[in-house]
């Protein structure tokens, strides 16, 4: 069965006794080599146009250098190597700006509703000068604030927890919330 190729077909003549060879019409390294070292900063300045940093614009014109260079026998006419050179620079630039813009779609975005840097200091701050103010109330007022307002619990929960009644919880909660505005104003 015949082998059909979508590109002509050259036959050398034998050369020194050896068999008949079968070449495909194509671009030369060389000349895809001259054409690329010609040609760089212009294929550059296009991607430089369809591309916004100089990193990805080089990365784009060796690919670009690289696939042509693969698919050289491809290349019918050698006069149009720069032609598929600029084609090929162009399909690559439009393929990395899909994926930066796909990439900037699955980044994931902040909440509308989320605290600054600034507001997260503040908060931190916050939070050691009440830890402060915690430390320094008696013990009883302490815990009960902390079973009631940190963990949660209920009045009597923190009683039993405790041990003990309920309205010692309220009177402990009252004086320790009296204690601790006191003490985080003098802090302020």
């Amino acid at each position: 069965m015949p082998v059909i190729a979508p590109w002509p077909i050259v036959r050398l003549p034998a050369d020194r006794g050896e068999r008949d060879e079968t070449v495909a019409i194509g671009t030369t390294v060389d000349h895809l080599t001259e054409t690329y070292r010609v040609h760089y900063r212009s294929l550059l300045g296009l991607a430089a146009l369809l591309l916004d940093d100089t990193a990805s614009c080089e990365d784009v014109v060796q690919e670009a250098f690289i696939r042509v260079h693969s698919a050289r026998s491809r290349v019918r006419e050698p006069e149009k190597t720069l032609a598929y050179l600029r084609q090929t620079v162009v399909n690559l630039s439009r393929s990395a700006l899909r994926r930066r813009i796909l990439g900037l779609r699955l980044l994931s975005k902040p909440m509308p509703d989320m605290a600054s840097a600034e507001e997260g200091a503040y908060e931190q701050l916050e939070r050691d000068q009440l830890i402060k103010a915690l430390r320094g109330l008696q013990r009883r007022q302490r815990e009960v604030l902390v079973l009631r307002y940190f963990a949660d619990m209920t009045e009597a929960q923190a009683a039993e927890t405790l041990g003990i009644s309920v309205g010692s919880v309220k009177a402990y909660g009252s004086r320790g919330i009296a204690a601790l505005r006191v003490a985080m104003e003098a802090q302020s």
